[in-house]
């Protein structure tokens, strides 16, 4: 695919990663308030969420956009804290260490999530897979110092209630009084 690949080399360039950090998130940010969580101007091209997080430092709630990589149908997601290849990691990477459980929209649907930094063999698969699925991260990467941070982000399960104490089918239910 043609545009693909032009918006590919086009996103591995220095001036994109001047520029885009401050255009691309004001952009999808509006694009999404506006059309109530259904579109994400940049998800046209890169599957794309919004996070919100809770602030490492202040504790406060941020949205952030993010191109992201499902997983598993639907139920997880990788995200990459390549912050177009500037030589920082992005603040939403430290609000998840500090603070994992976030929440995503995803296609209009708000998702609690719980975040997990990979490391090791999980991460180099999970990077292998990232490269296929969107090789400028290669350049990203080439172009800084750090490592990229890699989080997979699955959705929480509910905490369960209080426990019920099994009975055999012979047992009469229990009775009050």
């Amino acid at each position: 695919m043609i545009g693909v690949r032009v918006v590919q080399k086009v996103s591995s360039t220095r001036g994109f990663a001047k520029v885009a950090p401050h255009v691309i998130p004001a952009l999808d940010r509006a694009v999404h308030r506006l059309t109530r969580g259904k579109v994400l101007l940049s998800a046209q091209m890169l599957p794309g969420v919004v996070l919100t997080s809770t602030g490492a430092r202040s504790g406060q709630r941020r949205r952030t956009p993010l191109a992201c990589m499902p997983e598993d149908g639907g139920r997880g997601w990788l995200l990459v804290g390549s912050n177009f290849g500037r030589s920082g990691h992005p603040a939403w990477t430290h609000n998840l260490l500090a603070h994992p459980d976030a929440e995503i929209s995803w296609k209009g649907e708000d998702i609690p999530v719980t975040a997990r930094l990979l490391e090791g063999e999980e991460r180099a698969a999970a990077w292998k897979a990232a490269l296929a699925f969107w090789p400028p991260y290669a350049t990203y990467q080439a172009r800084v110092k750090r490592e990229i941070r890699l989080f997979r982000v699955s959705r929480r399960v509910p905490a369960a209630g209080p426990a019920e104490t099994p009975r055999s089918p012979a047992s009469p239910p229990p009775t009050s009084g």
